[in-house]
């Protein structure tokens, strides 16, 4: 409990004690003789020692042009109990609303701590070498390329690449994950973990501002800026139904005795019930709160949601297409066949197809290239190639000892009309022509994520309906794997603009509320996670590109997360759903009650505070889901 929260107890306990004692005193009769005006006196100082803020809010908001609000309603409300000589009935509204308010401060304290927790990954310093000794520095005065030292126990302040050290590194509080990792020499390593046994010097790659930690930080600060439909109804709707209630409150107040005859006194009394009953707080508050729950419940999974809107999108997504390297593979590319086509023996065929490949592909930083590369396994003398261009979505062309080199798929050998031996191997295939004549195929495989597999079945255990793979790979490769995973759909040989325009496609097939979501981790991703209803980003080894433009990020990759997830959200959905039926439903029994004068203040206490209370424990239960 914070120490606001701990002062309002403490006006709470100190109201409520007075209050109890003047109850006691007049239900005795020990205030039966007392004079009118020191009885008035006397409820007024529990009721202000209670109620001051909200009187001070009201009057504040009416000056800011705000008047239908909350607080004016228990302001109206209670002046007009304190006007009919309903002391006790203004005091205990006050009070109980300032209990219901406690609670709800409590609550959304805690449900706002599971996501704040994610705060604490933000590292205060960085350990640079200098003479021999070790100065502390903010990490954002650190350059890229430097050596900083992670004592252990400490925090990981900047990504970089492990230069010297072994340690395990705990990554719980980005991804969840509660096993250690162990890193060496020439692995990266991110921000915000914490280092464990041992001592590690790492090189630095990213400014602190384009750090893993900063981006997260980024993230999480956003994601109560946009709110789902339900939302942004509840915000409408009170905007609306609290000025309609306070006339309507007016007009009870006055216009059955002017047509009736008799006393205002009792309409009156009707009307301050009326306005205690109508107070919106249940909703306005519980709503935001569920689903604030259910993003903080995500980030204990190490899943980041940039918003209650995407929370919501996930709870009707029926159709969730997946890119397939580095999602539903680990983009590990090993040369697992070499077919030359040319004469001579095998070994030596073999020997100089890998050659040419290798050195076509020597100026990429495709995982393919670094593959084909690998398996030639001898320096390369890059002295030999000139001329070298990619040409997007088909491959390479260059120049090679003067000769004319083309390496890449089947509509390279297509585009440039090279008679070719096709391939029909599940991998990727790399087609080779030299000087215009077909000198033979090289395979690539790739290998599935651990547990994609297990993703793809827990999905279609909670109700998503298709699964879609989408790839540049060859339809041979793609249907392999598709066929290993279980996967209900499969578009191969895209370039990056056509995975646009499938998805396009498949948006199209979604009827009513149903939504589409794209799982990806590239930058050639970027365009289709801004186009799917919702883009989800692999945060650990997905590009910065991708990273922003999605609405989701997987910390640890792990896609057996999106299932856990879509639960998540169906629970927050169902929650925030039975909240509103709860709150409307009571709130409208018991306001046709008082307008009738069936219901007094006790029954309108109920329909406000407890109201709010049930309602708001109701919402915690989104912070329990596993």
């Amino acid at each position: 409990m914070t120490t606001k929260q701990k002062k309002m107890l403490y006006r709470i306990i100190a109201a409520f004690v007075l209050f109890f004692a003047l109850m006691i005193a007049e239900h005795t009769g020990a205030l039966s003789g007392v004079n009118p005006l020191l009885l008035f006196v006397l409820y007024v100082i529990p009721y202000l020692m209670i109620g001051y803020d909200i009187i001070w809010k009201a009057f504040r908001n009416i000056r800011h042009g705000q008047v239908f609000d909350e607080n004016f309603l228990m302001m109206l409300a209670t002046f007009g109990a304190f006007g009919v000589q309903e002391y006790s009935e203004a005091v205990a509204v006050m009070l109980f609303y300032q209990v219901g308010e406690l609670f709800q401060n409590y609550a959304v304290g805690k449900s706002r701590q599971s996501i704040s927790d994610m705060m604490n990954i933000c590292p205060e310093y960085a350990n640079i070498e200098e003479n021999g000794s070790l100065t502390q520095v903010d990490p954002d005065d650190v350059e890229v390329g430097s050596i900083i030292v992670v004592k252990p126990g400490e925090r990981i302040p900047l990504d970089g690449i492990v230069t010297e050290g072994a340690s395990m590194i705990d990554t719980a509080a980005l991804t969840g994950e509660s096993v250690p990792r162990k890193v060496s020499v020439g692995d990266e390593i991110i921000s915000g973990c914490v280092n464990g046994s041992n001592t590690l010097k790492v090189r630095v790659t990213k400014a602190f501002e384009d750090s893993t930690v900063a981006r997260i930080l980024e993230l999480v600060e956003n994601a109560g800026s946009k709110k789902a439909k339900v939302e942004n109804f509840i915000t409408r709707f009170a905007k609306y139904y609290t000025p309609v209630v306070t006339i309507a409150a007016v007009l009870l107040a006055i216009v059955p005795p002017l047509v009736l005859g008799g006393g205002f006194g009792e309409w009156i009394r009707r009307a301050c019930i009326f306005l205690v009953i109508s107070c919106p707080c249940a909703l306005v508050i519980s709503v935001p709160l569920g689903f604030f729950g259910g993003i903080g419940a995500a980030s204990k999974i190490g899943v980041l949601v940039k918003g209650s809107n995407y929370l919501e999108a996930v709870a009707e997504m029926t159709t969730i297409v997946f890119d397939k390297t580095g999602t539903l593979t680990k983009g590990e590319f090993k040369v697992s066949e070499v077919l030359p086509a040319g004469a001579g023996t095998e070994a030596a065929a073999k020997e100089e197809l890998l050659a040419l490949a290798a050195h076509g592909e020597g100026y990429s930083n495709h995982p393919i290239a670094h593959s084909i590369r690998e398996a030639y396994g001898k320096p390369l003398s890059m002295e030999r190639v000139s001329g070298t261009e990619e040409i997007a979505g088909h491959g390479i062309h260059t120049f090679i000892d003067g000769r004319e080199v083309y390496l890449g798929n089947a509509k390279l050998m297509e585009r440039e009309q090279i008679g070719y031996t096709e391939n029909k191997s599940a991998g990727t295939v790399v087609y080779v022509a030299c000087d215009g004549v077909f000198a033979g195929s090289i395979v690539i495989s790739d290998t599935l994520k651990e547990g994609s597999k297990e993703a793809i079945r827990d999905m279609k255990r909670v109700g998503v309906q298709r699964t879609v793979m989408l790839t540049g790979d060859r339809k041979a490769a793609a249907l392999s794997v598709a066929a290993e995973l279980g996967i209900d759909e499969v578009h191969a040989e895209l370039l990056p603009e056509d995975k646009v325009g499938e998805v396009e496609r498949l948006l199209d097939r979604c009827a009513g509320k149903e939504k589409l979501a794209f799982v990806g981790d590239g930058i050639n991703d970027a365009p289709v996670l801004m186009r799917a209803d919702v883009g989800i980003a692999m945060g650990s080894m997905g590009s910065d590109a991708a990273i922003e433009a999605a609405d989701i990020v997987l910390m640890d990759d792990d896609v057996r997360k999106i299932a856990s997830l879509v639960r998540i959200s169906r629970k927050t959905l169902a929650i925030v759903k039975q909240n509103i039926v709860f709150a409307l439903g009571i709130k409208a029994l018991v306001l046709v009650l008082g307008a009738f004068g069936v219901a007094n203040m006790w029954e309108a206490v109920f329909a406000d505070v407890g109201v709010s209370v049930i309602a708001i424990l109701n919402s915690m239960r989104t912070l329990k889901e596993k």
